[in-house]
């Protein structure tokens, strides 16, 4: 292959790396919810806050692939493979993993990444911070603050106040609709 032929091709490989991403976001996206009772996952609960210390192999028989390979082993979800990414429902996101509440949906914005951001945690103790100097970048990974489940990365360019960007894959949320926990809140008191 001549140099100009290989000039050309390296032009062409970002239009078609941009292509393959934006082709993504026309396939069906569903919005998944993990039940603990499904998937025989004795440590999630969207209520319990104590801390979560469980070897990579008992985690491996629990959880699904996916979530498996991007909580545990600190891997990357496909940029707009999330259906979360263009979400607008109302409600709370939890830790795909253990249930821990994460992020409100009015701290949900679009930032153009490809994967769900935010620029609020819940709450200080939801998010535990470590530095990540992997693949050549400084950066600052974002964990889960009750199982150390591996969730995305933040930023300092998102929006006020807080100007901060938690970049999340999506396969490591969970989502429950405002209404549906408004709900099962008014059902437990009724049977009170």
């Amino acid at each position: 292959m001549n140099k100009i032929t290989r000039y050309i091709l390296l032009l062409l490989m970002p239009a078609v790396f941009i292509h393959c991403s934006y082709s993504q976001t026309s396939s069906p996206k569903k919005i998944t919810k993990m039940d603990s009772t499904d998937q025989k996952n004795p440590q999630y609960s969207h209520t319990d806050s104590k801390q979560v210390n469980m070897p990579d192999a008992e985690w491996k028989k629990i959880l699904p692939a996916d979530v498996y390979r991007i909580a545990r082993e600190k891997g990357t979800e496909r940029p707009w493979s999330s259906a979360f990414e263009t979400s607008k429902e109302i409600g709370t996101y939890y830790c795909a993993v253990c249930g821990n509440p994460l992020f409100k949906s009015d701290t949900k914005f679009e930032s153009g990444c490809g994967w769900p951001s935010f620029y609020e945690p819940i709450s200080k103790s939801s998010i535990i911070y470590e530095k990540d100097n992997s693949h050549g970048m400084s950066r600052t990974e974002v964990m889960c603050g009750r199982c150390k489940s591996h969730l995305g990365h933040v930023f300092d360019d998102g929006p006020p106040p807080t100007h901060l960007r938690y970049c999340i894959n999506g396969v490591v949320l969970d989502f429950e609709k405002a209404a549906a926990a408004e709900k099962q809140y008014n059902d437990k008191k009724e049977g009170s």
